[in-house]
């Protein structure tokens, strides 16, 4: 059997990182909005809203370095969960508990942003790369 789920959107909010009753394990939820590859008959573009689910370190890391209107590529798998809402009323909430999220904005980073980014190595518009570099 196959649950894999494979999201390219942009963040429709800031995601809201929590930390479980107990133990304490950082948890992060945000939501992507997907555009439909065809226009409704009004001409218009219509977009799905997404809800992910985040864990551990890449929750941590989601809350600290995406924000609405970033753009996001998403893997994990569909899960639907029950609850109980505070009326009592029964509720079903599909979302998809991602294994990774890779953050695909470039620019528009604040002059801090990039210093704390410069502990993973130099910014690709950084490298100085000649056609004598490429072994091919």
């Amino acid at each position: 059997m196959l649950n894999q789920v494979v999201l390219i959107g942009r963040l429709t909010r800031d995601p809201e990182l929590r930390y479980t009753p107990g133990n304490g394990v950082p948890v992060a939820s945000f939501t992507l909005a997907i555009d439909r590859p065809y226009t409704n008959q009004q001409g218009e573009r219509e977009a799905d809203f997404i809800n992910i689910v985040t864990w551990r370190k890449l929750a941590e890391n989601c809350a600290n370095y995406l924000q609405k209107g970033s753009m996001s590529a998403v893997t994990g798998r569909l899960q639907i969960r029950s609850y109980e809402d505070n009326q009592g009323v029964k509720r079903k909430v599909a979302e998809v508990v991602a294994d990774n999220v890779r953050f695909l904005d470039r620019g528009g980073r604040s002059a801090e942003d990039a210093k704390s980014s410069e502990d993973y190595g130099p910014n690709v518009d950084d490298i100085n790369i000649s056609e004598d570099d490429v072994p091919f």
